[in-house]
């Protein structure tokens, strides 16, 4: 136990867009010492962990013993609520069926002129106000924020409250309590809201899911946290550090601003690359799995690590570099599965929009700061950086 390594394990400030440098030492599955003091297996590669992530022998339910946990404070936010991303078949199936009409390809490519509407509105506003300015406050925060409000039918007025708790929510540091108490404050905002949307509907998903009545006030409520706070937090992060990527990278982002490169392919390679849900996938066996020539054993937790497995060089050439030209489509950022990201087509209509107009619209766009000054989330849900300072 003495010689297991720490999970989770700290990123290398010279590079701060790879993934910590640890966690490729130990082989492709490792066991790991979780901040309890429990083990779980630690997964690294690519093709290893899309078997994973697809095999119905291993459950996302939290409340099963051995899953392996974040830290105290996740821990208490999994208890406070069952969402889609802790549910095991036949009911993730039938609770994501619910929501699947709602996020095709065909609805978000609908949604592109009013996201691309949106995204010009923040950059007039932005050319328009003082300089430098703060990318991640006026401009990666705003953009998920306004697209997921009009989605699911949550006032944009409010964010002010939401994005408190929300980010209360996504940090994986300080009280428990903390955690619990916005987890709770927003879920009863929502089912006030589901209730008012029951009264006066409109054309959004609140609306649909309290005029079916299918769940409950509360179901509704849960469903309406997760994608509310995965909706903004998760793309937010992604335009901020992938906006800090490309400025750190001036070939590639070239590449992007002269539109030698196609939005679409750049946004997977930047996926790829970042992979910023960094607490990982975690499952916990339900049986006995062997996994890269190791025996994973019913109750076994397991860390599925996305990061490290969007740089396998089996699956990726020279996979430490930044490369907007390549085909990364293969990439494992949303996940794999069933439980794969339910908003990702909506989320690669905003990157697409985004990096497709930042940097065409504002061509001189450049760091306020050097890279080394900027200060990274590493105890949160969603790596970024905290603020992203530029001038033009």
């Amino acid at each position: 136990m003495a010689n297991t390594p720490a999970f989770p394990m700290p990123r290398d400030a010279r590079c701060p867009f790879d993934p910590p440098p640890g966690l490729t030492l130990h082989g492709p599955v490792a066991r790991v010492r979780l901040w309890d003091g429990g083990t779980a297996w630690m997964v690294t590669r690519h093709a290893d962990a899309r078997a994973l992530l697809a095999d119905p022998r291993v459950s996302v339910d939290v409340a099963e013993p051995g899953f392996p946990h974040t830290n105290a404070v996740s821990k208490a936010r999994d208890a406070r609520m069952k969402t889609l991303m802790q549910m095991d078949a036949p009911e993730h199936v039938t609770h994501r069926r619910l929501l699947t009409t709602d996020f095709t390809v065909r609805r978000m490519e609908a949604l592109r002129p009013r996201i691309q509407e949106i995204v010009d509105g923040l950059i007039d506003a932005l050319l328009d106000g003082p300089k430098p300015a703060d990318l991640f406050e006026a401009f990666a925060m705003p953009v998920p924020s306004l697209v997921i409000c009009e989605l699911l039918g949550v006032p944009y007025a409010e964010r002010g409250f939401f994005q408190r708790v929300a980010g209360e929510l996504v940090m994986d540091e300080g009280d428990p309590a903390r955690a619990l108490a916005a987890s709770e404050e927003l879920h009863a905002y929502l089912e006030r809201l589901v209730d008012r949307r029951r009264a006066e509907p409109g054309e959004d998903v609140l609306s649909r899911l309290a005029v079916e009545g299918v769940l409950s006030r509360a179901e509704i409520a849960t469903t309406g946290q997760l994608l509310l706070v995965a909706g903004h937090d998760t793309t937010a992060n992604m335009i901020a550090l992938g906006t800090a990527a490309l400025l750190a990278n001036p070939a590639q982002l070239a590449a992007v601003r002269d539109g030698s490169v196609a939005p679409a392919v750049a946004v997977e390679e930047l996926l790829r690359y970042l992979s910023v849900t960094h607490t990982e996938a975690r499952r916990v066996a339900r049986e006995d799995i062997v996994v890269g020539g190791q025996l994973i054993r019913r109750g076994e937790g397991i860390i599925v690590v996305k990061s490290t497995a969007n740089r396998d060089p089996s699956a990726f050439p020279e996979p430490d570099a930044l490369d907007v030209g390549r085909d990364s489509s293969h990439h494992i950022a949303f996940g794999f599965g069933p439980h794969q990201c339910l908003g990702q087509p909506l989320a690669r209509v905003e990157l697409q929009v985004v990096f497709g107009t930042l940097f065409r619209r504002v061509p001189t766009l450049a760091p306020a700061v050097p890279l080394e000054r900027l200060e990274f989330k590493e105890q949160a849900v969603f790596y970024g950086v905290r603020a992203l300072p530029v001038t033009w």
